[in-house]
């Protein structure tokens, strides 16, 4: 499936359920939900932040509510650009959980990616994260292009 709404665009497979926030108008929050519980949330902020402070309020939040929280900075290298943010660890409802936050600057905006999942449906997961992280970066126009073009 694909999305196109608020200016955020992605593809994600058929059988996950989307809700979207747009109360705003404007940097509008977009999550899509797995079958098995995991998601994978992108929102949209203002230009002219920091990013890294954005990826570390996230973790701050995290950690009110997961008081055995364990985080790291952490970065993806996607389509040339670098994706900065934290990896975290956690349990819920005495399961592990793993969650990424990272980063996206652009000019009109810095958006904040988001995915969580139980440890269990990680693994599976985790690929259909990364390439929806990927088609939305893609969308956005930031990817850098190929030398070979």
């Amino acid at each position: 499936m694909h999305f196109n709404r608020f200016g955020l665009a992605f593809d994600y497979p058929d059988n996950w359920s989307v809700d979207t926030d747009d109360s705003a108008d404007r940097y509008a929050t977009v999550t899509v939900y797995a079958p098995g519980g995991g998601f994978w949330s992108v929102s949209g902020h203002a230009p002219g932040g920091d990013p890294r402070e954005l990826s570390a309020a996230v973790v701050v939040q995290m950690k009110k509510e997961y008081q055995d929280l364990d985080s790291e900075a952490a970065s993806d290298d996607v389509g040339g650009q670098t994706l900065p943010g934290f990896d975290m660890n956690f349990y819920c409802l005495d399961l592990t959980n793993t969650a990424q936050v990272r980063t996206l600057e652009t000019p009109d905006a810095i958006y904040l990616i988001v995915c969580q999942a139980e440890d269990r449906e990680w693994d599976e997961i985790s690929p259909v994260f990364a390439a929806m992280t990927t088609s939305f970066v893609t969308a956005t126009g930031a990817t850098e292009p190929d030398d070979d073009d």
